[in-house]
């Protein structure tokens, strides 16, 4: 079992490495997508969007309803595949160290 000291160097060392993850998750980019990829949406894996591409297509008054949909939709496709590619990125980064069953590491 690791004594104090281990543990206090490990967390300083998982600190760093903790920062390091969230600054390189606002590089990965996804694309959330609804309506079969009619509308699209681009995010940062850390959830902030710079992004919409919306097809022509949908731009008539008479499918307001059904573009803003299109639109929640592709947002929560993009929030879900950020989140996803966060997890894997914090996975990857504390694996093998001794952490609690359960804990979580904030993305």
């Amino acid at each position: 079992m690791p004594n104090m000291d281990d543990i206090m160097k490990m967390a300083q060392g998982l600190q760093a490495d903790m920062a390091k993850a969230q600054a390189s998750l606002d590089g990965i980019e996804v694309e959330g997508a609804a309506g079969g990829g009619l509308v699209k949406v681009r995010a940062t894996a850390k959830g902030r969007i710079i992004g919409v591409d919306i097809d022509p297509s949908l731009l008539n008054t008479a499918d307001k309803d059904m573009l803003e949909d299109l639109i929640v939709a592709a947002f929560n496709d993009a929030k879900g595949k950020a989140d996803a590619v966060g997890h894997a990125e914090m996975q990857k980064m504390t694996a093998g160290l001794p952490l609690p069953p359960g804990f979580k590491l904030p993305i």
